[in-house]
């Protein structure tokens, strides 16, 4: 979980100014004899006022068949997140989170929770996973970061009405990934978002400016190797197999014609399990990064 509550925390843009004015996130082209593909790596939750414009996603955008984003993009599907996260993100009667926890780390999530304006009370309820995203949601708020000002809704909106709009998952789907994840990897992406949120706060900049310019193998490192390390189960559920599913659908897309966008956390970009990788060793065509 902690790479793409990293991930959309590249969006904590505010503190960079300058450096976000002119952002050029990274784009690739995939293609073959009669198709043409744009994968955009995205930033789920932005300030507002941050010019992300990619000259050649609003080209292909125009003329566009097809947007894939991960989920649907619609406030009605965001709300019903919300309700299945805290449906299914519930510990059993008797449980409290607190003593999952060592002792220290318990008092250090309780700190940073009253720091960030989270009750501590109410992450007593929550699995490990669901109070990760509790306390990644406050650091956004404290931007001013929301999905509103992310790049789904402003593609969306760009979209031409004739363009399709479809997603590779639901919210059931989504929430189920981290549903059962194993409660070791759990507790230890929340202890890593927790000391990060209060040791590193400069961290969420960082991440802003490697999305900004391009950088892909800080993203990887910043964001990606620490999942990859201390929850290994979880890093599999939510990037690898995902990204697996994603290149079956997207194979099937371009065996076809006409012109599509796919739009999805630039988590799922990068590396030798990113989709772009997947899509050039099946033979087609990927210019990009």
């Amino acid at each position: 979980m902690r790479a793409w509550l990293q991930v959309a925390a590249l969006a904590l843009c505010a503190a960079l100014a300058a450096g976000c004015a002119r952002a050029e996130p990274p784009v690739w082209v995939v293609s073959d004899g009669d198709s043409e593909l744009v994968l955009f790596g995205s930033v789920h939750v932005l300030p507002p006022d941050v010019d992300w414009a990619s000259p050649v996603l609003d080209r292909t955008l125009k003329r566009a068949d097809d947007v894939w984003f991960e989920l649907p993009v619609d406030p009605a599907v965001a709300e019903e997140s919300s309700r299945t996260a805290l449906r299914l993100g519930l510990l059993p009667q008797g449980q409290s989170l607190s003593k999952l926890l060592k002792p220290e780390d318990a008092q250090r999530m309780a700190r940073v929770a009253q720091a960030y304006g989270v009750d501590p009370a109410m992450l007593e309820a929550f699995q490990p996973w669901l109070a990760e995203m509790a306390l990644a949601g406050a650091a956004f708020r404290r931007a001013e970061a929301t999905d509103e000002n992310g790049v789904e809704e402003a593609v969306s909106a760009a979209a031409p009405p004739s363009a399709e709009r479809r997603a590779f998952e639901t919210p059931a789907e989504q929430i189920g990934f981290f549903v059962g994840a194993p409660m070791a990897e759990q507790i230890a992406s929340l202890n890593q978002t927790v000391r990060e949120m209060e040791d590193e706060p400069d961290e969420f900049t960082l991440l802003v400016q490697a999305w900004a310019s391009g950088d892909l193998e800080a993203i990887e490192r910043q964001a990606l190797d620490p999942l990859r390390r201390v929850a290994p189960t979880l890093f599999r559920r939510l990037v690898t197999e995902r990204n697996a599913r994603w290149t079956v659908t997207l194979d099937q897309r371009l065996k076809g014609s006409g012109r599509t966008v796919v739009v999805v956390g630039v988590g799922h970009l990068i590396g030798p399990e990113g989709l772009p990788a997947r899509l050039r060793a099946l033979g087609y065509s990927v210019k990009g990064p």
